[in-house]
Order: C-alpha cells, then structure tokens, then sequence
C-alpha cells in the first residue's frame, strides 16, 4: 500500500496503538513519525484515563454541596427561604453560621476546580431546577442580606462566606473573559429587595431596615450583581430570585407516591 490513504491508515493504526501490521514504513522519517504517534497514542490514552476521573472528582463534591441546600433553600434555591429557614431554629445566627462556613469551603473549592478546569462551569446539575451557579448566588444574596443587617446575627462569617463567593464568581467569569453585566441589578432593584423585606418581616426575620443597611445591602450587590448576571447569560444558567414562588417546592419533598410535611415551607 502506497499513497496518500495508506499514510493515513498507517498514522490511525499508529496514533491509537492498533498495530495491525499491513503497512510497513519505509524511510526515515516515516519510521521517525511512526514511533513519534505511537508514543503520542499511549499519551492519549492516559490522558483520557486521567483526565475523566478528576473531572467527577471535583464535579461530585460540588453537586453533594448543591443537594444539600434544597433541605435549606428549596429549589431554584432563594436567599429568603434561606433566612426562614434559618429563624426556624432556636439559635438561626448558629445555624446560619454554618451553612455560611460550609459555603466558604464550597466556594474555595469551587474556585481552585473551576480555573483548573473551566470544563467544569458547563457541567449541568442532575436537577434542571438547580445549578452551582443558581446555588452560589442565592448563598452570596443572603450573605449579603446579614452583612447589611439582620438582628440577632453575628455578619462576621456572613461577610467572610461572601468576599470567598464573590472572589469565585469574579475569576471564574475573567476565565471566560465575560464582561459584567450592568443589568444585574435588576435581579436584585429596589422592588425585588422592598418584596424580600416585607416577606421576610412575615416569615419574622427581624431585618434592620435602617438607611444605613441598605446603603450598605446596595454596596454588597454592587460588588457580585453583574459578574452573577454575565455568567448566567453565558451559560444558560437561570439565577434564582430572592424569595420562593408561589409554588415551589423542596426537592426532597417531590415524590411519585405521597407527600411529606415537616412544617418546612
């Protein structure tokens, strides 16, 4: 076999490493090359091998993270179901705490994976309801909500929880060189927080509704709003509002036969 289609028979049974024997090279260079391919076929190999395996490595701590929070969030998860949720409890600022230092660890992890592998940012969660994303977001929303000012809550792990999520979404959205979204705001206007605060008022979250907690809850949205909003446009990932609608429900409580009630809403 001679010509052009045995050369490309010859690199394919080469490159992956089927040595079928039938064609033999020749010259020099052909040898050089064919030597060259196989080396570069056991490469592929092993990069595939190991390539796949730390990718679920980081993917699957990230999805366990995102399950998880539906007990908290509901889901598309809300940063008002979050502080409900929390003021249920005997003690929301310690359990809010908590949630806030598993989130700081869920962000970091987040960050060092997702540079590492931008591949990553893509991968989509097993519930079309939910998303790292949707879920990092609706952390950051109420992180912001306590670093601004919510009674009986000690901001101090709220306010460490966002500047760890904000760094996140900041260079994730530079990875895919995105460029903020100054219609970010809108998710998060006047209106949307006017709504979370009557609804939360309801739920008997006690806020501080001073001006000077909401100076500081615009600062806070200003500071993640647009890098959140470019990173859902470019990966057709919705972003979760700030309270529940009327009809969402908890991932947990969905099932084919009967329904459960705890009292969570």
């Amino acid at each position: 076999m001679t010509g052009y289609p045995a050369d490309l028979y010859l690199s394919g049974s080469t490159f992956f490493t089927l040595g079928l024997g039938d064609v033999v090279p020749m010259t020099g260079l052909s040898r050089f090359l064919t030597v060259l391919e196989a080396g570069l076929g056991f490469g592929f190999l092993a990069l595939v091998i190991a390539y796949v395996p730390v990718l679920y490595q980081s993917f699957s701590p990230r999805e366990a993270r995102i399950t998880m929070l539906d007990e908290w969030a509901g889901s598309p998860p809300t940063a008002g179901q979050i502080l409900r949720r929390a003021f249920e409890s005997k003690n929301p600022g310690e359990e809010l705490n908590r949630l806030f230092r598993d989130w700081e660890s869920g962000a970091a992890n987040i960050l060092e994976s997702h540079l590492s592998y931008p591949i990553l940012a893509f991968f989509r969660s097993q519930h079309d309801n939910q998303s790292w994303l949707a879920s990092l977001c609706s952390v950051l929303d109420a992180a912001a909500l306590v670093s601004a000012g919510v009674q009986g809550v000690d901001p101090f792990q709220a306010r460490l929880t966002f500047a760890i999520g904000r760094h996140t979404l900041v260079d994730v959205s530079q990875v895919f060189r995105l460029t903020p979204l100054r219609d970010g705001f809108e998710r998060i206007g006047p209106d949307r927080i006017a709504e979370l605060r009557r609804w939360l008022v309801a739920a008997g979250v006690p806020l501080d509704e001073s001006a000077e907690a909401g100076a500081r809850l615009e600062e806070l949205r200003g500071l993640y709003a647009p890098y959140v909003a470019a990173l859902s446009e470019y990966l057709a990932m919705p972003l979760p509002a700030l309270i529940p609608a009327e009809k969402s429900r908890f991932n947990w409580k969905t099932s084919a036969v009967g329904q459960v009630h705890d009292g969570a809403h």
